[in-house]
């Protein structure tokens, strides 16, 4: 576990205080209206199978083979182990709604870890993943007494090149996912991912900037996001400028949880979990 600071509410304010000796000097503690922040949690998907052959070949990622990849059985572990603390931690009650990029592994990531039980058939109720969705040889898995996920392309991995980071239809991702909410993406195809144009690390980052701007026209206040190691990277990369070193560093490279101010973005009781 790793702590970088710790959050004091004050009424309707919050008051954000450094957590080391050598961010004393940095400046007195600021307070925020409360209606103005919101509370997210950041997941990276699960190992995937274009990660077993990525991670020893960069080239792998190239292959067709791994279009849209899947999770592989350690990811689906991985979902399994983070459902029991999402849940063990009183985590699932909290969670107003889950924003998930629309490619395979990170739909499976999020219904695996934030969805319902286990699924029984009934004509009302819509299941959020079908039975052996993706290859997966999983059960069916209930949208019941679990928080609404909807798929969102701000929050995609890296456009272009890599296979494995173009999407498939809507169309067939809502066989698969009947209870997802798919209604925010305009085109049933992809039409962002190109064959011979990968998206330069400032396009992502501002297009990260701008899922998060996104995030101040909803409702939410605390929401789980379920995405891709690159548009994190990037897009963490992005804030911090206007803090004390250490502070940055640890945006950029450590944090799972933060509070979300609008103009100004602060950590509040960041854990990692491996």
């Amino acid at each position: 576990m790793v702590t970088l600071g710790f959050l004091c509410r004050f009424e309707n304010c919050v008051s954000l205080f450094g957590p080391t000796a050598e961010m004393d000097n940095v400046g007195s503690p600021s307070l925020f209206p409360l209606h103005r922040c919101k509370t997210i949690h950041l997941v990276r998907h699960a190992q995937g199978i274009h990660n077993v052959e990525g991670d020893k070949n960069y080239k792998a990622y190239m292959s067709p083979e791994y279009f849209d990849a899947h999770l592989t059985p350690l990811g689906w572990q991985q979902v399994d182990n983070l459902r029991k603390h999402v849940h063990s931690s009183g985590l699932i009650k909290k969670i107003d709604v889950v924003i998930t990029s629309p490619l395979l592994r990170t739909i499976q990531t999020a219904v695996g870890v934030f969805g319902g039980e286990g699924y029984t058939d009934r004509m009302d109720v819509l299941p959020l993943m079908v039975a052996n969705a993706g290859n997966s040889s999983r059960a069916a898995i209930s949208s019941l007494d679990c928080p609404p996920i909807l798929a969102v392309e701000l929050c995609r991995e890296h456009l272009g090149v890599h296979p494995c980071d173009k999407r498939r239809s809507i169309s067939e991702y809502q066989c698969l996912f009947p209870a997802v909410d798919f209604s925010l993406i305009e085109s049933d195809d992809d039409s962002l991912w190109k064959a011979d144009v990968r998206e330069t690390k400032e396009e992502v980052a501002a297009r990260g900037m701008n899922f998060m701007n996104w995030l101040f026209t909803r409702k939410e206040k605390e929401i789980a996001i379920v995405t891709h190691s690159g548009f994190l990277f990037h897009t963490l990369g992005a804030f911090g400028n206007d803090c004390h070193p250490l502070v940055k560093k640890e945006i950029s490279s450590q944090f799972r949880f933060m509070l979300v101010l609008q103009e100004c973005f602060m950590l509040c009781d960041c854990i990692c979990h491996n």
